[in-house]
């Protein structure tokens, strides 16, 4: 099962989370929102409250500040959501959007050669991004 899709905002705090494992709801807010008003802390915690029911965000209880992580990484989700792409739009094949990019010169050379070495059964291409 794919992941579910994540509005803008949501997608911000979760930018946030893969970059750092933890995170308070205040450094988020201080972040996302550097001339942050009282309004927006509420915004924050309403997104994280959205994303932990999602199953994508942990909140530590453990101290009396709560710290925020992600439960899923950024490859999973980005994974996730290239596949329901592809089902909703070619029946569940990615090979369009892979011609497509190719046709466009959108893939660089580097990350041609890497597809041929995955296509080529060739170990050692794991993308750590």
């Amino acid at each position: 099962m794919s992941p579910p899709s994540l509005a803008k905002a949501e997608l911000a705090v979760m930018e946030l989370l893969w970059q750092q494992p933890r995170w308070t709801a205040r450094a988020l807010r201080e972040q996302l929102y550097p001339d942050a008003t009282r309004s927006q802390h509420g915004t924050v915690q309403k997104l994280l409250q959205r994303l932990e029911e999602k199953g994508l965000v942990a909140r530590d209880r453990a101290l009396p500040v709560h710290f925020f992580s992600a439960l899923i990484s950024r490859r999973a989700y980005a994974s996730g959501q290239l596949e329901s792409l592809a089902q909703t739009l070619t029946g569940g094949s990615l090979a369009p959007l892979i011609t497509h990019l190719l046709e466009e010169n959108k893939i660089s050379a580097a990350e041609i050669q890497r597809l041929r070495k995955i296509l080529a059964g060739e170990t050692g291409c794991e993308d750590t991004r």
